[in-house]
C-alpha cells in the first residue's frame, strides 16, 4: 500500500489484524491518533503498538519447524 498521507510509519489496525486482515491506519495530526477506514477502530500510537503486540503471540511459532509429535 502507498504511504502517501499517513502517519510517520505504517501501523497495522488491532482490530483488523486478529481477523487476519492486513490494513493500514491512517494518522490524524489534529487528534494526534490513528485511525482505521474499514472497522472504525481509533488509538494513539502507544494504544496501537500495545494491541499489535497482543496479537503477535498468534504467530510466534510461525517459522518453526515441528517434526515430532508426542500425542501420547
Amino acid at each position: 500500500m502507498a504511504q502517501a498521507g499517513k502517519g510517520r510509519l505504517n501501523y497495522r489496525c488491532p482490530s483488523c489484524f486478529m481477523r487476519d486482515l492486513d490494513i493500514d491506519m491512517f494518522y490524524d495530526k489534529e487528534k494526534n491518533e490513528y485511525y482505521c477506514m474499514r472497522c472504525q477502530y481509533v488509538g494513539t500510537e502507544e494504544d496501537v503498538l500495545e494491541k499489535n503486540e497482543m496479537v503477535r503471540f498468534r504467530y510466534k511459532d510461525m517459522y518453526k519447524r515441528f517434526t515430532k509429535f508426542d500425542f501420547e
